[in-house]
């Protein structure tokens, strides 16, 4: 099995140290040496998985604004390692949050289960704490691969007849087993003496990931765990184990900024944003860096300042037991090997584990994984929790308290499994961004003895309603699924005679019919859906020299139904440009939306709060002039301030959006078909071959094809343009206006001459800058260094010589002028398409060494002439 996505000779990639571990006796256990360091004990399982067969794969999530890799073996992350996106060709490492930050937020996690088999207590597990173990392996491909599917019309991925029905904008599928016992391939646990002894389970597990602004910072996996084998299994207990570090790429390793500095945590409960005195539960088992990691007193883009963790969101019953732990892993050193403990007590003696942290050996796995224990968080690993059951702190404790390199577990059960019964787990992996609020906070206000004050100045409320998020989509709340009558959990925010809400956390009798209701919880049956925008349009880029033409086909956009609504609920598109491929980059240039208005409604009911109700979706003007009977209505004549009077009601309009609604314009979005007026059927069985282009890929109505011009670009630098779609919202469950997200169908283009016109009319091939000057400081002038993964390059490795006016297909040879060969750069672009015209060079030989100082002559060879030029660098 191999590491099929990873570069081998990426920088970030850690050489394979091979360690071959014997199976020791059970005599010997005390003179086991365990690995000295987090990096040696990684060696050991990438080795081990990089040359096995079955193969472990890897893929990305990377809709949303987690970037996260999956593996088809019962875990996720790659141990801190590079990893090359396969849908994006980016390069990210475990987990990146926010997206495109370089800020890492995990070195590997993985799904634990134990049960009691006949006498014997046996553990599952897709990776430990010494990442010695590899229990869950996929079939041999093509059975063991990765399936996808997706609900975007717009995803190559798009396959509404597939068995395996999407839910999200990004599925990802994978199938694995804990039935193998090739020792060379599971590991051999030390500890207790013996291979790995399996209990027979499939594991179907399904990841799913949105763009949609208020899901995009979690992703979702739900497990299907069946009992493939001959005995029950009793007494399950499961687990997410999750080895959170948190660094920037270039902190990699142990110290300061690195790994050696992490917290760990739970947040059981936090105040509802709906305020009333509601107490969300949202019970996230998280992980984040002590500090932030400040520079020189201040944030910047290294700084990771956010926090990202697990929330289980289903399990296989109602009254489980649940447990959080967690714990510090000294390696070769028992001394640093910490994790807090509870005292024994009557009918619950401690377990000497051999260390007080680390849980080695299937039998203290599985101790750990159902020994009822909710730890403190880690910032308080100083404070004496004696009085409480604890045991008392360590010697060291605060320099624990301050952060170290520490794992936890979230595990729930018992339970049992009968042969061929599947169980389901569900959780989110799910983030909030800046806990950390000053960065001065941690230096002036952290006391290990008394952390409280500055705890307090940790912000978890957009952890908290992420996590609720993610819950919601898992179990629409207020959204009867099964048609049984019960749509969830409600509450009621009431008011007391002094004004003051009389918050209310329990749930309320179903069927009470009052605005006032806030549903806070599903009805049990899971959805694994949210409400989004309309899908994306399908886009393409037309370039000429200084300018860029857009063009695309909006017919999914405007006819794709809502999932809740049960209709279309397309309001238009937005067009953006940036200079990189950063969410923030992206500018508005065009916007073009339906011209219809929001009906407000004053709401006097006696025994209500008066105010003003927003209840429907948006109207055309001439539904609501033949709505209200009144042909010269003009809605935007009666704001809130001069109410329209119809019978004993009164009304205010707003428009919806800008209404921006013409298309006739010299200037902005345009019909790109004018002459196609009447909107055609949604059954593509009645387009006449007139009717539609193919100029996407696929048969389209020319009714919905727009274009728009962008103009007076430079020609020398890439343009990342989007067209998005938006829709109304939806008012009945309160949720805004929503979005695609840029980001997600962008194209990077040069403003140049298109190929197509390049080998009609064999225009010459041109370099530039030429001369190409050192000392022209192009970087800082916007030209260079612009992308992501070139931010935190040095200069010399961002520098960029030009090749315009390319055929799709050529052979790029640079020489010195003494005629030896310097680079060879393959331009393969068959199918032309964005940047067909263009390549470039990075000023690095092939023996990569920086070129130096000179006069250099290129050859361009096509299949149907050679050209050649000279350049010249100058130091």
């Amino acid at each position: 099995m191999k590491l099929t996505s990873v570069l081998p000779d990426h920088p970030l990639i850690i050489l394979g140290v091979v360690l071959y571990i014997a199976l020791i006796p059970r005599s010997a256990r005390a003179r086991y040496e365990r690995p000295p360091s987090k990096d040696v004990a990684t060696a050991a399982q990438e080795n081990r998985i990089a040359t096995a067969l079955p193969q472990v794969q890897y893929t990305a999530h990377n809709r949303g604004n987690i970037q996260l890799a999956v593996a088809n073996n019962g875990t996720f992350g790659t141990f801190g390692d590079a990893f090359i996106d396969p849908f994006t060709g980016d390069v990210i490492s475990s987990c990146f949050y926010p997206r495109n930050t370089d800020l890492v937020y995990l070195w590997v996690g993985a799904f634990w289960i134990g049960a009691v088999v006949g006498r014997d207590t046996v553990v599952s597990c897709g990776s430990d704490d010494y990442y010695q173990t590899s229990e869950f392996w996929p079939e041999e491909p093509p059975l063991g691969e990765f399936q996808y599917n997706s609900i975007d019309v717009n995803s190559k991925f798009y396959n509404p007849s597939s068995r395996l029905q999407a839910h999200s904008e990004q599925d990802v599928y994978a199938e694995y087993y804990d039935t193998v016992t090739d020792p060379g391939l599971t590991g051999l646990d030390p500890i207790d003496g013996r291979p790995h002894r399996p209990l027979g389970i499939k594991v179907s597990q399904r990841s799913m990931s949105w763009s949609y602004e208020y899901a995009d910072d979690f992703i979702l996996f739900d497990y299907q765990v069946q009992n493939i084998g001959k005995e029950r299994l009793k007494k399950v207990y499961m687990g997410i184990w999750v080895d959170g570090d948190v660094w920037h790429l270039l902190r990699r390793g142990g110290g300061e900024g690195g790994w050696d500095d992490d917290v760990v945590g739970f947040l059981e409960t936090f105040p509802a944003p709906e305020g009333c005195e509601f107490i969300d539960t949202v019970t996230v088992a998280y992980h984040m860096d002590n500090n932030g990691d400040p520079v020189g007193g201040q944030w910047n883009h290294m700084s990771p300042r956010s926090a990202v963790g697990v929330r289980l969101v289903r399990t296989p019953g109602d009254t489980l037991k649940y447990s959080f732990n967690w714990w510090i892993v000294g390696y070769d050193n028992v001394w640093l090997d910490f994790g807090p403990r509870m005292r024994g007590r009557a009918g619950d003696p401690f377990r000497d584990m051999g260390r007080l942290g680390t849980p080695e050996g299937d039998r203290n796995k599985y101790y750990l994984l159902s020994h009822v224990e909710f730890d403190y968080d880690t910032y308080f690993t100083a404070v004496d929790h004696s009085l409480d059951g604890w045991l008392p702190p360590p010697s060291n404790a605060s320099d624990f308290a301050d952060g170290y390199d520490s794992r936890y577990l979230l595990s729930f059960g018992p339970f049992d499994i009968e042969p061929g019964q599947t169980l389901p787990v569900s959780f989110a992996w799910v983030g909030g961004e800046t806990v950390h609020t000053r960065a001065s906070n941690f230096e002036t206000l952290f006391d290990p003895n008394h952390p409280e004050e500055f705890y307090r100045t940790l912000d978890f409320s957009g952890l908290a309603l992420n996590a609720r998020w993610a819950d919601w989509v898992y179990d629409n709340p207020g959204v009867d699924t099964d048609g049984d009558g019960f749509a969830g959990h409600g509450r009621i925010c009431d008011i007391d005679s002094a004004g003051k809400p009389l918050g209310n956390n329990d749930s309320i009798p179903p069927g009470i019919d009052s605005d006032n209701i806030y549903w806070y919880r599903g009805d049990g049956v899971p959805d694994f859906r949210g409400a989004g925008p309309p899908p994306a349009p399908m886009l393409r880029v037309i370039p000429s020299q200084g300018r860029m033409t857009l063009r695309w086909n909006g017919f999914h956009s405007e006819t794709t139904p809502d999932v809740f609504l049960h209709m279309p609920d397309f309001e238009g598109y937005r067009v953006y440009a940036g200079l990189d491929e950063r969410d923030e980059s992206f500018t508005l240039l065009a916007s073009y939306d339906n011209e219809n208005y929001n009906r407000f409604r004053w709401n006097d009911d006696p025994e209500e709060e008066s105010s003003w109700l927003l209840e429907e979706i948006p109207f055309t003007k001439d539904s609501l002039r033949n709505l209200f009977g009144d042909p010269d209505l003009e809605p935007l004549d009666h704001p809130r301030y001069n109410p329209y009077h119809f019978g004993d009601q009164l009304y205010y309009f707003e428009a919806q959006d800008f209404n921006a609604s013409r298309l006739n314009l010299p200037v902005g979005i345009r019909k790109a078909y004018p002459e196609y007026s009447v909107r055609p059927s949604t059954d593509s069985s009645l387009w006449t071959e007139d009717e539609v282009t193919y100029e996407h890929g696929s048969r389209l109505p020319k009714y919905y094809e727009y274009e728009y011009d962008i103009i007076d670009l430079l020609a020398t630098v890439p343009y990342y343009v989007s067209v998005t779609a938006f829709d109304f919202g939806s008012p009945v469950v309160g949720l805004p206006a929503l979005e695609s997200q840029p980001i997600n169908n962008h194209i990077a283009e040069f403003a140049q001459t298109p190929v197509d016109t390049v080998e009609a009319h064999h225009l010459d091939v041109y370099v530039y800058p030429q001369p190409y000057r050192v000392d022209a400081q192009y970087r800082s002038r916007g030209l260079e260094g612009r992308l992501l993964h070139e931010r935190d390059r040095p200069d010399d490795r961002v520098r960029r010589i030009h090749f315009a006016n390319l055929p799709n297909v050529c052979k790029i040879r640079i020489y010195t002028i003494d005629g030896d060969l310097v680079r060879v750069l393959e331009h393969d672009y068959p199918d032309g398409g964005p940047g067909s015209m263009h390549d470039s060079w990075d000023l690095i030989t092939r023996n990569t060494q920086l070129a130096v100082s000179g006069l250099y002559y290129w050859v361009v060879e096509s299949d149907k002439r050679t050209q050649i030029g000279k350049l010249v660098i100058l130091q």
